[in-house]
């Protein structure tokens, strides 16, 4: 590979010099053409459509997966409160009893 990068010109702007090589198409384009995305330079029309697979893997799931992830959510607090009910009710009767707290705390 022994291209010479300084004697490439950029794919959009034939007229100028290019700084760089997109990875994805192997073009080279100008300083204007590439962006930084995820610590590598690529063009316009790769980043698009790196953002385009990235958002198709977002909602590859749907509505199916809202519906698991809400129900999960639901299943998961009533678990909670259910330990949090259990352990409420495992305290001794005494506890519980209005006496308790008038003795210990003085009120009448």
């Amino acid at each position: 590979m022994s291209t010479d990068l300084a004697r490439q010109r950029c794919f959009n702007h034939a007229h100028r010099e290019a700084a760089a090589r997109c990875p994805a198409c192997r073009r080279h384009y100008c300083r204007e053409c590439v962006v930084e995305h995820e610590s590598r330079l690529l063009c316009a029309a790769c980043v698009a459509a790196e953002a385009a697979r990235e958002e198709l893997r977002t909602k590859r799931h749907g509505w199916p997966g809202a519906v698991a992830g809400a129900l999960l959510g639901l299943v998961l607090a009533w678990g909670f409160f259910f330990l949090i009910g259990w352990g409420l009710l495992s305290l001794p009767s005494p506890t519980h009893a209005a006496d308790v707290w008038s003795e210990r705390f003085g009120n009448d």
